[in-house]
C-alpha cells in the first residue's frame, strides 16, 4: 500500500514513480520547490535530464530512505489504472493533466509543504522559510529601498536593496529602461552592470 503516483514530463515516456506523497498538493509543491530553485525544467519545450535529476534530489532528499522513489520506463496512460492517484503529466514546473480515475488524494497546506520539502535538504542548500513565505512581486511593483532576495547564477540567495531605476533609453544588455537595479554585480556604479537589473518576478522582503 502507499499514496502512489507516476509524475511524467510531457514530452518523454519515461516518469517518476513516487510510492508515498504522491497526491496533488504533494507533487504541486515538490514541482514548485524546484522551480523556485530554479532549476531546468522538468517537461516541455526546455527540459532536459537535468531537471529530472534535481526533481529526484530534492524528493528523495525528503523522503530518506532507499525505496519510496524510482524510474520507470515506458510509461503509458493506462498505467494510471493501476496506480492510487494516476499520472501527472508535467509541462515546466506545472502540472499539464493529470491522468486516472480515482480523485487525488491529501489535503496539505502548500506553503507549509515547502518549508517541510526545505528543511529535509542539506543546510547550505535550504531556500529558508523567509524566503518561501515572502510576497512575489514583479519589477514594476518595486521602489528605492526594498529589499529582495536576489537568487544568482548559481542558485544563492541573497538579501539585496534596490538602489535605482534604469533611466529612460538605457541599454545594458538591452533595454533596461524603467528597471529597478540592486548593487550586487561590481564597481562603483551599479547601474552600469546589466547583471544588476531586475528582470523578472522577485521575492520581497516583508516589511515591518
Amino acid at each position: 500500500m502507499g499514496n502512489r503516483a507516476i509524475i511524467r514530463p510531457i514530452n518523454s515516456t519515461m516518469g517518476v514513480y513516487l510510492h508515498w506523497n504522491g497526491g496533488i498538493d504533494s507533487v504541486t509543491a515538490f514541482l514548485k520547490y524546484c522551480e523556485l530553485k530554479g532549476y531546468r525544467d522538468f517537461g516541455g519545450e526546455y527540459a532536459d535530464g537535468y531537471g529530472i535529476a534535481r526533481f529526484c534530489q530534492i524528493v528523495g532528499n525528503f523522503f530518506g530512505g532507499d525505496c519510496s522513489i524510482g524510474l520507470v520506463e515506458n510509461v503509458a496512460d493506462s498505467d494510471a489504472d493501476e496506480i492510487d492517484n494516476g499520472i501527472y503529466i508535467i509541462d515546466g514546473w506545472k502540472i499539464a493533466k493529470r491522468i486516472g480515475n480515482q480523485p487525488p488524494r491529501e489535503g496539505y497546506n502548500i506553503t507549509e509543504m515547502l518549508c517541510d520539502i526545505d528543511d529535509a535538504q542539506p543546510e547550505s542548500e535550504r531556500l529558508t522559510r523567509e524566503y518561501i513565505t515572502a510576497e512575489e512581486v514583479t519589477p514594476s511593483e518595486l521602489k528605492v529601498g526594498d529589499k529582495i532576495y536576489y537568487r544568482d547564477h548559481n542558485g544563492k540567495i541573497s538579501l539585496e536593496t534596490v538602489l535605482g531605476f534604469g533611466a529612460k533609453g538605457q541599454w545594458r544588455n538591452g533595454d533596461v529602461s524603467g528597471l529597478p537595479y540592486i548593487g550586487k554585480y561590481g564597481g562603483n556604479n551599479p547601474a552600469d552592470n546589466g547583471n544588476n537589473y531586475l528582470k523578472q518576478n522577485v521575492r520581497k522582503l516583508k516589511e515591518e
